[in-house]
C-alpha cells in the first residue's frame, strides 16, 4: 500500500501487517496492547508470521500516525460515499484523566483542558474530537482540539488544511448543531461554496431546511456511539500526545475501514461493524 521507506534492512513487520494489527485490536476492542499481543500470538500467528514485543509494537505504531490518517483518506475515497455532497459535523469528548492528580502529572498538559459534555451534563478532562462526515459515516476530514477551542475555529483550521479537498467540491451541505451558528462564519463557508444547515436560535425565525434536521442531526450521533460505544473510544489508554492521536486514529480507521468493506460487499447497513469485532 506505498508505506514508509525504510533505509537499511526491511522490518519483520511490515506497515501493512502493522496497520492490519491495529484495526483488528480495535474492532476485538482490545485495549492492552500486552493482552492483545498474546491473544495474536496465539491466535493469529498464522497470518502474522512475526510479532512484536509489546514496547516495539508501542514504538512503531505511534510512529505510523500519517500512515494511519493516509489509509482513512484511501479507503473513503475508495468508496461510493466519497462524492457524497451532504457533510455531516460534530464534536465529541475524549477524556484523557478523571482525577485532579493525574491531570497534574499528565504528559498531556498544554494539549488538553477542561471541557463541558452537554450531552451528558458534566465536565472532563482531555479533548475534543471533532468529526465531518458523510451520512453513512464515512469520515472525511477529523482532527483533536483543546476542548477550550471555540467550535467554529478548528472547523475553520480544519476546511483550511484541507483545502484542495473543499475546493475540488461544489453544493456541499454542511449539517451542525447550534454551537457553528454564526453569521460571519456562515458567510465564510458560502465563499468556499459550504452552505450550513442548522438548527435556529430562540431570536431567530425558522430556517429553510429545519423540519429535516432533527433525524439528520442522528446520523452523526450515531456514528459517535459507534466509535464510543463499540470502539471505545473513551478509553483509549493513551498517555501521551502520539499514544492519543494514534489510538483516536486508530479506532477511526477500523470503523473506516468497516464502513468500506460492507460497501464493497453490498451490505445493507454499511457502518454495523457487528460482523468484525468477535
Amino acid at each position: 500500500m506505498g508505506g514508509t521507506r525504510w533505509m537499511g534492512r526491511p522490518p519483520l513487520l511490515s506497515d501493512s501487517e502493522l496497520v492490519c494489527l491495529a484495526v483488528a485490536q480495535a474492532l476485538l476492542g482490545y485495549h492492552s496492547e500486552a493482552r492483545w499481543l498474546r491473544y495474536a500470538r496465539k491466535h493469529l500467528c498464522g497470518m502474522f508470521p512475526y510479532l512484536p514485543q509489546r514496547a516495539g509494537y508501542n514504538k512503531r505504531l505511534r510512529a505510523s500516525l500519517p500512515l494511519v490518517k493516509r489509509m482513512i483518506r484511501e479507503l473513503a475515497r475508495d468508496s461510493d460515499f466519497w462524492t457524497d455532497t451532504v457533510w455531516l459535523t460534530d464534536s465529541t469528548p475524549v477524556p484523557c484523566g478523571m482525577s485532579r492528580p493525574t491531570v497534574q502529572r499528565s504528559n498531556l498538559a498544554g494539549w488538553a483542558g477542561y471541557g463541558y459534555c452537554a450531552s451528558h451534563s458534566r465536565f472532563f478532562w482531555g479533548l475534543r474530537l471533532y468529526l465531518v462526515c458523510t451520512p453513512t459515516g464515512m469520515p472525511i476530514m477529523w482532527a483533536l482540539a483543546n476542548p477550550k477551542i471555540g467550535e467554529r475555529e478548528v472547523l475553520a483550521a480544519m476546511l483550511e488544511v484541507d483545502a484542495e479537498l473543499v475546493a475540488r467540491r461544489e453544493g456541499v451541505l454542511l449539517v451542525s448543531d447550534k454551537g457553528f451558528a454564526s453569521k460571519t462564519f456562515e458567510k465564510e463557508l458560502a465563499e468556499l461554496g459550504i452552505e450550513l444547515l442548522r438548527p435556529s436560535l430562540k431570536r431567530e425565525k425558522k430556517r429553510y431546511g429545519e423540519p429535516m434536521l432533527k433525524k439528520v442531526r442522528q446520523l452523526i450521533e450515531s456514528v459517535n456511539d459507534t466509535l464510543k460505544g463499540q470502539l471505545d473510544l473513551e478509553q483509549h489508554g493513551g498517555r501521551t500526545f502520539e499514544g492519543v492521536a494514534i489510538r483516536v486514529a486508530q479506532r477511526i480507521l477500523a470503523m473506516t475501514t468497516g464502513i468500506w468493506h460492507n460497501n464493497q460487499i453490498g451490505a445493507p447497513v454499511t457502518r454495523s461493524l457487528t460482523a468484525y469485532d468477535h
